[in-house]
């Protein structure tokens, strides 16, 4: 078989200053700031990966947190391969919107590949274990816990969803 080349968009979705700009920083530029910015629509951001005979570009839109928007949300999730749903470790209530975020999501893309990243696990956490993976495990998601402050698995989420998304294709 040839090489291939393919563009997949994924999203970031999650509270406001949940860690989205940050991680997805971390993963394409190996930058981390943590003064906080508030992202307004989306940002769009690319990295080419090579995955065996597959070139695969990720167009990785970085969604605003507020839920407010919702029906904007919905017009910035068509056409995704996949979303990371983002949680903030320090902030229960950031973890208690993911099943909404996903049921969103779900509405435009229900193929689509999903994890949930519980953010900022250099700091101490006020979510147990235990309740993520009850969520995740309602959600029928594997969850990974990141930090984009130290980097601590931003690769390997973003590889997994980019390995993910060429296994679906092939």
């Amino acid at each position: 078989m040839g090489h291939r080349k393919l563009v997949k968009k994924i999203c970031l979705l999650g509270d406001g200053a949940v860690g989205k700009t940050s991680l997805v920083r971390r993963y394409v530029f190996d930058l981390f700031d943590d003064r906080y910015i508030v992202s307004f629509g989306t940002k769009v951001v690319k990295k080419v990966l090579q995955i065996e005979d597959c070139e695969l570009s990720i167009m990785i839109w970085d969604i605003l947190g507020q839920r407010e928007h919702d029906k904007l949300h919905a017009a910035y999730y068509r056409g995704a391969s996949g979303a990371l749903l983002v949680c903030d470790q320090t902030r229960p209530e950031t973890l208690a919107s993911i099943p909404d975020w996903t049921a969103n999501f779900r509405n435009v893309s229900p193929d689509a590949a999903l994890y949930l990243l519980v953010n900022k696990n250099d700091l101490e956490a006020s979510v147990s274990e235990n309740q993520v993976s009850e969520i995740a495990s309602q959600l029928g998601i594997e969850f990974i816990g990141t930090s984009a402050k130290t980097g601590e698995n931003v690769e390997h989420a973003f590889s997994h969803m980019a390995d993910d998304i060429v296994g679906e294709i092939r």
